[in-house]
């Protein structure tokens, strides 16, 4: 008898979640794709909400911030792809760098001229580099526009107000008015835009070099990136041996999470667990222009074969959010072999194979999701033991998991990717019946089949 995946269990029940919980695990998916270690918005939440305090912000505005800080980084997965079609480049390692260095224009061209194309041929790297040379500015205002607006509009998704969005849209707006996307100046930027642009160069540095070398940064930046008022806040902080030494601890979620104002907590219903796995999944899509729309249908594809094995709803509930969270761990990606279009090399395919270690290890850490973790981590493997990460076979790999590797592949066959065209649904099919037994369940398939030709009836009669 198959194991099923997701537990009826106690742990099923939302009424004593928090959403800052939710939020501060998923939010290390977020540090992925920025290239930045793990708990990087963790700690910018440390900073700014200390940075907040300093300056006697009023609870409701620090709880407003606190999500903020937390979430800047949401809308960072829509320009990766277009920063490795213009740069030639890795974008998780082009982001992680372009951080580390600082804000003079000959270093920023440097930087540029040494990671454009490094893999590309020399008349490829050499065209890349003079269509930057030629539309820098714009190439860097479509960019951080992409991202900006993208950010905002999965904060309200994940049913925040404007001034959460607008926190979120304006973190690359600098003090004097050299920032993008808008060029705004001074106080015109939000509050929690200046304070999360601040900890965020503050974290980053003092990873780098520790306390002197974040301050330094930080100080010369004032009046440039950063206000001075909250320039003089960091300066306080970075004086503090307590504050110092606890933003040097490896984990810091605990302590973020006692930050919290009673004000702002949030408590999670099902409805809202909803929300975020829909939410996260936009993170996860936005990713590639090939995997736009990927999660939801695999969700709905999930939901459809579920259906008609006679699963109850609340199973079929927890199976969707399994189905759209199940590729979290491609944020941690280049886009570089996401998006490939020929042959990936045994390196590319070992970075391939990373992606469900990933996804299990973030989900695993969130009680409402840890029961989806299992799926995120096994969705790859095969009956037959030639899947991975772990060559699982047989009765090894549970039943959901199977459901949502169906509906996985179904997708994967039907929708377009880099190196071939959608096939038909009838190709599709024939696929997966060809590797019934041996790479999928018999009686998955079996059951997508029974869903689509009820989905053509009900069409036909319509």
């Amino acid at each position: 008898m198959q194991a099923a995946d997701l537990a009826h269990s106690a742990n099923g029940t939302t009424g004593s979640l928090r959403l800052a919980e939710i939020l501060a695990a998923l939010s290390k998916a977020l540090d992925l794709t920025e290239g930045q270690p793990p708990g990087h918005c963790i700690r910018c939440c440390y900073i700014g909400i200390h940075i907040a305090r300093t300056i006697g912000l009023d609870a409701v505005r620090t709880g407003e911030l606190y999500y903020t800080l937390l979430l800047k980084d949401l809308g960072c997965s829509s320009n990766a792809a277009r920063i490795c079609e213009l740069y030639l480049t890795d974008d998780i390692g082009f982001k992680k760098s372009f951080k580390e260095i600082d804000d003079s224009l000959a270093h920023v061209l440097r930087f540029v001229l040494q990671q454009t194309g490094l893999k590309a041929g020399l008349a490829e790297r050499f065209r890349a580099l003079s269509n930057i040379v030629r539309n820098g500015g714009a190439i860097a205002q479509e960019l951080i526009e992409t991202r900006c607006r993208r950010g905002a509009a999965i904060a309200r998704k994940l049913r925040f107000g404007e001034p959460v969005a607008d926190g979120i849209r304006s973190l690359d707006e600098h003090f004097d008015g050299g920032g993008r996307p808008q060029g705004l100046t001074g106080e015109a930027i939000p509050l929690y835009s200046r304070v999360a642009l601040l900890a965020q160069v503050a974290d980053v540095f003092f990873r780098v070099g520790g306390i002197a070398a974040a301050l330094a940064e930080v100080k010369a930046r004032s009046g440039s990136w950063f206000d001075p008022a909250l320039v003089a806040a960091f300066e306080s902080l970075a004086a503090d041996q307590a504050f110092v030494a606890r933003l040097g601890e490896d984990d810091l979620s605990e302590t973020v999470l006692s930050l919290e104002p009673a004000q702002a907590r949030r408590a999670v219903d099902e409805d809202y667990l909803d929300d975020i796995a829909e939410a996260f999944a936009e993170v996860v899509d936005s990713k590639s222009p090939y995997t736009s729309g990927h999660s939801e249908r695999v969700a709905l594809f999930t939901d459809m074969i579920a259906e008609a094995m006679g699963h109850p709803p609340e199973h079929r509930r927890r199976l969707k959010r399994a189905a759209l969270l199940h590729d979290i761990g491609k944020l941690g990606i280049s886009n570089a072999i996401l998006d490939k279009p020929g042959r990936l090399s045994e390196a590319e395919f070992a970075e391939i194979r990373r992606h469900p270690v990933y996804s299990e290890e973030i989900l695993s850490k969130i009680g409402a999701f840890c029961e989806l973790a299992l799926i995120g981590g096994r969705h790859h493997e095969r009956l037959d033991g030639t899947g991975y990460p772990l060559g699982l076979s047989g009765d090894d790999i549970g039943l959901d998991t199977r459901i949502v590797t169906v509906a996985d592949i179904f997708d994967a066959l039907t929708a377009d990717r880099p190196y071939r065209p959608a096939m038909p649904l009838s190709k599709a099919l024939a696929i997966l019946d060809e590797g019934t037994g041996t790479i999928v369940d018999g009686a998955c398939v079996a059951a997508l089949r029974r869903a689509l030709a009820r989905l053509d009836e009900e069409r036909s009669a319509a």
